[in-house]
C-alpha cells in the first residue's frame, strides 16, 4: 500500500539554461491543470494514511497558498506526515518568498521546504538564467525560520560555468551558516533538451574537477556535523528526507500530475508529458511496466547502494529468496579488491571512491 505521493507542478516563469526537466512557461493553463490534477487524485488515491507528500517541479512556488491547500485537503495526513514543497527564492511575485506566503504554507500543513539555491554567486546565477539573486536566498531562509520552519533544505549545483572549487565550498559554508538542516548537491549534467546542450558554455568543470569538488564537499560538510546519508544528500541528525528515503528503500508511491512517475501494485508508470494532453486525459500513461521479481531485486540493489549505509543483505535475501553473497560473489570480490565496495555489519556499501564510479559498479549487478 503506497504511503508516499509525488505531485508534479510543471510551471516555470522561464527555463534555466541547464534544465531538461518537464516544465513549461504556460501559466495560463494553471487553473485548468489544477482542476484536472484534483480529478486524477480523487479517481486513484484510496485514502491511504500518508507518510510523505512531496510537491516538485517545475516551480511549485508559482502556486498560491490556497492552491496548495486545495490539493492537500484530498489526502489522509497526520501531524507526523512529512509534507515537502520545492520553492524558488524569487517566489510567486516581486516579494520573493515573503513571510506571509511562507506562513500560509505552514498553516496549510507544509512542514518541510526545499529551496533551489544552486549558487550564492550572482554572476553565475545570471549566467545560468536563474531568476533570483543571492540576497533572495538568504531572505527566503530567514523568512522561513521566522515563520517556524525548522526543516529547510537548500539545493546546489557544482561544476557550473566559471565556478571554482573555492567558490563552491564558500557557497556551502554560507548555507551552513544560515542554520539550515539539509543540503542536496548535484553535479552539472548537460543533457539534450536544455539551452546549454545547443549552446555549450565555456569554463565548465570536467569530470575530474567535479569529482574533486564533490569529495571536498563531503569533507567540509561532515566536518560541520552534517551526515552524508545518500550520495547527493547531507543533513543534520534526524533531518533526512523521508520522502526520498521511500524511493531509495524501493517502496511504492503514487505519482500525480503531468510527467509524474509512480510505483503502485508492482507497476512502474509515467504520466503523459504534455500539459495539453494531460488535461485532455489525466489517466493516459506515457509508459507502464509490470515489475518482474528480477526487476525488483535489481532496483533494490541499485537504489539501496545510493544510501551511505548501503544494502542490508538479510532483508534482500528474505524478500527475494536468494543468497546475495553467493549470487553476486564474483562482483563483490572484484569491487572489494579494488576498494570500491566494503562489507558492513548488515551487508555492503560503496566506499568514497566507489561513489565516484557508482554507475559502473551498479551496472555489473544488472542482468
Amino acid at each position: 500500500m503506497p504511503k508516499s505521493i509525488y505531485i508534479h507542478i510543471p510551471f516555470c516563469k522561464s527555463k534555466c539554461h541547464y534544465c531538461s526537466f518537464i516544465s513549461y512557461p504556460k501559466l495560463e493553463l494553471k487553473k485548468d491543470y489544477l482542476k484536472i490534477l484534483e480529478k486524477e487524485i480523487n479517481s486513484i488515491y484510496n485514502n491511504e494514511p500518508l507518510y510523505t507528500l512531496y510537491f516538485g517541479g517545475g516551480t511549485p512556488s508559482l502556486l498560491e497558498p490556497q492552491e496548495f491547500y486545495s490539493l492537500i485537503r484530498h489526502f489522509n495526513i497526520s501531524s507526523s506526515t512529512e509534507i515537502t514543497t520545492e520553492l524558488n527564492p524569487d517566489g510567486i511575485n516581486s516579494e520573493g518568498l515573503s513571510f506571509d506566503y511562507l506562513r500560509a504554507l505552514k498553516d496549510f500543513g507544509i512542514n518541510r521546504i526545499s529551496i533551489g539555491a544552486q549558487s550564492f554567486d550572482d554572476n553565475i546565477l545570471k549566467f545560468i538564467n536563474r531568476r533570483h539573486n543571492s540576497s533572495q536566498i538568504i531572505q527566503a531562509v530567514k523568512n522561513a525560520q521566522n515563520v517556524g520552519f525548522d526543516n529547510i533544505s537548500l539545493d546546489f549545483i557544482y561544476g557550473l560555468p566559471y565556478q571554482t572549487e573555492e567558490m563552491f565550498l564558500s557557497d556551502l559554508k554560507k548555507a551552513v551558516s544560515l542554520g539550515i538542516t539539509h543540503i542536496s548537491l548535484y553535479g552539472l549534467s548537460i543533457e539534450n533538451g536544455c539551452y546549454f546542450y545547443d549552446n555549450m558554455p565555456q569554463n565548465i568543470a570536467d569530470d575530474d574537477m567535479q569529482a574533486d569538488m564533490y569529495l571536498k564537499a563531503i569533507e567540509l560538510l561532515t566536518s560541520l556535523n552534517f551526515e552524508h546519508y545518500e550520495i547527493s544528500n547531507f543533513c543534520r541528525h534526524g533531518y533526512e528526507s523521508k520522502h526520498n528515503l521511500n524511493y531509495w528503500n524501493n517502496e511504492e508511491y503514487y505519482g500525480f500530475g503531468v510527467a509524474a512517475h509512480g510505483y503502485v501494485n508492482g507497476v512502474r508508470y509515467g504520466n503523459e508529458t504534455s500539459i495539453e494532453n494531460y488535461i485532455k486525459d489525466p489517466y493516459k500513461k506515457s509508459e507502464e511496466r509490470i515489475e518482474t521479481t528480477q526487476d525488483k531485486l535489481e532496483e533494490e540493489i541499485f537504489l539501496g547502494f545510493r544510501k551511505m549505509n548501503g544494502i542490508d543483505i538479510n532483508i534482500i535475501n528474505s524478500k527475494y529468496n536468494i543468497n546475495f553473497e553467493e549470487k553476486y560473489l564474483n562482483i563483490l570480490k572484484k569491487y572489494e579488491g579494488l576498494n570500491l565496495i566494503e562489507k558492513t555489519s548488515s551487508g555492503y556499501k560503496l566506499t568514497q571512491n566507489g561513489i565516484l564510479v557508482s554507475n559502473t559498479i551498479l551496472a555489473d549487478f544488472l542482468n
